[in-house]
């Protein structure tokens, strides 16, 4: 089972993160955290030549406010990451897949935020690979 959405671009690694935060903004989406992984690992293990990689927490507050109402845990599972990736040439954009993640939590009240979630992460990995 698949548990992120995928899309491969050719461009500029910087230019298609802020293209990324340009699109989950579209989508009402903020990032709340953006993790720089290679140079964390760099800085923690003294790893160099690790390929970019970049980790963004994203939140739509309204979608986060229904989840939290109907299972108040879940903001374990909180934010959505969405990472963008150097890979063989190529970037990669993924996100998590929420109807996998909403989907260990087996409440049926999450299904329609799941749902919601997917369609627009599947028009924000769109908009960013119709711009490479």
């Amino acid at each position: 089972m698949s548990y992120t959405m995928t899309r491969r671009v050719d461009g500029p690694f910087q230019d298609v993160v802020d293209s990324t935060v340009d699109a989950l903004e579209a989508e009402e989406f903020g990032v709340l955290s953006d993790i720089n992984l290679q140079a964390k690992l760099e800085e923690k293990l003294d790893l160099e030549g690790y390929p970019e990689y970049r980790i963004l927490g994203a939140c739509n507050p309204p979608l986060a406010e229904q989840g939290l109402d109907a299972e108040r845990d879940l903001g374990a599972l909180l934010p959505c990451n969405v990472v963008v990736y150097k890979d063989d040439g190529d970037v990669v954009v993924s996100a998590v897949d929420p109807d996998t993640l909403l989907g260990v939590v087996e409440n049926p009240a999450l299904d329609g935020i799941a749902e919601d979630v997917r369609e627009r992460f599947d028009r924000v990995l769109d908009d960013v690979a119709a711009e490479y």
